[in-house]
């Protein structure tokens, strides 16, 4: 245990931790617009697969608390690795912008109190119900077609997830890094996957508050 504090303590155990949690993270991301996007075949469908998610109330909370131990230790080492950046330079650079950090990586540190704050808020809309005046329990097609005719809700929505895809795109890129792939064969694929995964997350979300606004699915 000892061992494994000493290593979370440097730089590079941080970056770890922050790309075993990222694997995490991104996996559940990518579970849950996959079981969302089952919209376009029907209310039956998206309301059974809703069902079968509250089946298992062990599993679920189980994976809940797996998920929540994984966003609270990202944001600590990223919060860890930000102080560790600002405090090691006591006099600041009037102009730093080097051609490797690019506009995701200069606004992680905004992206990513953003985006926990909307999950705060998606799940009091669309889970818990509290921030959904038409909220039916057990009904999760009509509590999402509801939610998503209201334009500035859905704007809200599709915002919230185009910044989750520049937060994703940044850091499936530093997990690349940090996890050292870096052969040949593999390098110059890093950055163009991290687009390509970033923006199939960011488009498959966003598409379903704007087809719900534009009449598409109702």
């Amino acid at each position: 245990m000892s061992r494994l504090l000493g290593m979370y303590e440097s730089t590079l155990g941080k970056k770890l931790v922050m790309a075993v949690t990222g694997i995490v993270l991104f996996l559940f991301v990518t579970g849950h617009m996959l079981g969302n996007l089952q919209i376009y075949i029907g209310a039956e469908r998206l309301n059974h697969y809703a069902e079968l998610l509250q089946a298992n109330q062990a599993l679920l909370w189980a994976v809940r608390a797996v998920l929540l131990v994984c966003v609270g230790v990202h944001i600590l080492a990223a919060v860890q690795l930000w102080w560790r950046n600002w405090t090691s330079r006591p006099v600041r650079y009037r102009v730093f912008r080097p051609p490797s950090v690019d506009y995701a990586a200069r606004t992680m540190v905004w992206s990513g109190p953003i985006i926990a704050a909307f999950v705060v808020y998606h799940l009091l809309h669309l889970t818990v119900g509290s921030a959904h005046g038409a909220f039916v329990r057990g009904d999760v097609y009509h509590n999402v077609i509801t939610a998503f005719q209201v334009p500035s809700v859905a704007v809200v929505y599709m915002l919230a997830n185009l910044l989750l895809g520049v937060h994703l795109y940044h850091g499936l890129w530093s997990l690349f890094q940090t996890l050292g792939w870096d052969q040949p064969l593999i390098i110059g694929l890093r950055r163009p996957a991290a687009v390509v995964l970033a923006a199939v997350i960011a488009l498959g979300n966003v598409s379903i508050p704007l087809s719900v606004l534009a009449g598409f699915v109702r």
